[in-house]
């Protein structure tokens, strides 16, 4: 499997503290006073004193306790599964919806997702305005061949309302055995006033989901990269696409990013790289007023003498690491934008683990591009505003490149 990058990946855990540190925060004195004072624990992330909160435990150990003295039916969930329902609890408490903890069967999808193979429809999802958004169908999957589009909103999964499910719980709804039907239930907004948008049951057969990286081409003068997502291979396959640039002799290049995702934040970092002298910056991370600006800067790879012109084309399930290479390209002059509004992902996860089978999922840091604009809601400045042709999808066409192409010959 491939290797999760450190960066989202927390690898400090003290898994002989954990159930310790559990039961105390807890009320490990139940019996004596149900309330925990203040007191100095280790932290699970580094080792470091932490001050438990003083807070009155009394009301969560009497709801516990109604669970097994009350509750009729008989699937009573087990100690266990209350634990995790606690923590779940807790996490959603934070109004974030990237936020969020992941019991062993989400934690499991997750490492699927990471590996690049696994079952399921193909679509990247996320939240917007707290309603479940499609941010795109990847390539050739069996969400983009049933007709899924970035920007619409799942409404139901099999019939169930997807109404305060996270990310995580709808991905795992979605997912299923191979062969397998799933039918999302989604709205899709019109494009004009008049048009009040419409309401679509859209049946999928899950598949093995083989996520696609690169393709490049030549088309009437200009090289066309389109990069699918940001993996651990982007930066070797992208490299080589370039090389297959230079040996045309062209000096006009369109990177295309429409329906990208994203994926690793280093694989945008390496890409940006190639264009980019050293020391320009790629990135900012803003964690709040009281922790230091972390800033990402390009290793200088220096692999074009004279840069090309270049225009990068983005839609609205262009997202996260495609709007920090755009944007990072943009502000440095070396790359004009171009194509419709960007998805608007600016914000850094990090996956710490609490057990040897559980995380937690959470928001660390906001992305600014290098002139400290923040990603998050507004996306990337558009350039050039380029609209899909709505006839498209159903002619087989793609004007978007075409005009995007005619306007780089100009």
């Amino acid at each position: 499997m491939e290797k999760i990058p450190k960066k989202i990946v927390v690898f400090i855990v003290i898994v002989l503290v954990a159930h310790t540190a559990i039961f105390f925060l807890f009320g490990v004195a139940w019996g004596y006073t149900k309330r925990i004072q203040s007191d100095t624990i280790a932290s699970v992330f580094n080792g470091t004193p932490y001050t438990a909160p003083d807070i009155d435990l009394a009301p969560f150990w009497e709801a516990w306790s109604l669970i097994d003295e009350k509750y009729v039916f008989s699937d009573k969930p087990d100690n266990q599964k209350r634990l995790w329902g606690a923590i779940r609890g807790l996490i959603q408490s934070v109004p974030d919806p990237y936020t969020t903890f992941l019991p062993p069967e989400e934690a499991s999808v997750f490492e699927e997702d990471v590996n690049g193979n696994f079952g399921g429809v193909g679509v990247e999802i996320s939240m917007r305005s707290s309603v479940l958004t499609v941010v795109s169908p990847l390539k050739g999957s069996p969400a983009e061949i049933a007709g899924l589009k970035p920007g619409d909103i799942i409404i139901e999964v099999d019939g169930e309302s997807t109404v305060n499910l996270n990310i995580d719980e709808a991905t795992s709804r979605i997912r299923g055995k191979e062969g397998t039907e799933v039918v999302l239930t989604i709205f899709r907004g019109g494009k004009t006033a008049n048009d009040q948008g419409e309401t679509l049951d859209i049946a999928i057969k899950r598949g093995n989901i083989q996520i696609p990286t690169i393709n490049f081409y030549e088309k009437k003068g200009v090289f066309i990269i389109e990069l699918y997502n940001f993996s651990g291979q982007s930066p070797v396959l992208f490299e080589r696409a370039l090389n297959d640039f230079k040996k045309t002799g062209l000096n006009k290049l369109i990177i295309d990013l429409r329906g990208n995702p994203g994926g690793f934040l280093e694989s945008s970092i390496e890409i940006a790289s190639l264009f980019l002298p050293e020391g320009k910056v790629i990135l900012r991370e803003n964690s709040g007023t009281d922790r230091k600006e972390v800033v990402h800067y390009s290793n200088g790879y220096g692999f074009f003498n004279s840069i090309p012109e270049i225009f990068v084309l983005v839609d609205g399930g262009s997202a996260s690491a495609s709007e920090i290479l755009a944007a990072a390209l943009q502000e440095h002059g070396i790359a004009t934008v171009v194509g419709e509004k960007t998805f608007g992902k600016g914000s850094v996860q990090e996956l710490v683990p609490l057990t040897r089978d559980t995380f937690v999922k959470i928001t660390t840091a906001k992305w600014l591009t290098p002139n400290g604009r923040s990603i998050e809601e507004d996306g990337v400045h558009i350039d050039i505003h380029i609209e899909k042709d709505s006839e498209d999808d159903e002619n087989e066409t793609d004007q978007q490149l075409e005009k995007s192409i005619q306007l780089l010959l100009d």
